[in-house]
């Protein structure tokens, strides 16, 4: 399991799994709005971290950021940070 706390959102942190494979599952958004982040969770469902980070990067609600754009940074974190531990 991964946490992620956002900036500039109305969610507040994203939770999701990665498995061997690098597919996600499991997202939720804690905080925001529960359907549209529900809609985001069951659209990126055993998709590709890769695959992911560029449908959402960019995406601008509020802040100059979005609940998904804040997904496309944490998928990014969590590739950071799994390349600094296989380092």
């Amino acid at each position: 399991m991964f946490t992620y706390t956002t900036k500039g959102t109305c969610s507040k942190q994203i939770i999701f799994d990665v498995d061997n494979e690098n597919k996600v599952h499991n997202v939720k958004f804690i905080g925001g709005c529960s359907g549209n982040l529900q809609g985001i969770g069951r659209l990126v469902e055993g998709k590709s971290v890769t695959e992911i980070i560029p449908l959402l990067r960019g995406i601008r609600c509020r802040n100059n950021t979005s609940c998904p754009d804040q997904l496309s940074k944490a998928l990014e974190d969590y590739l950071r940070q799994k390349s600094s531990v296989n380092s």
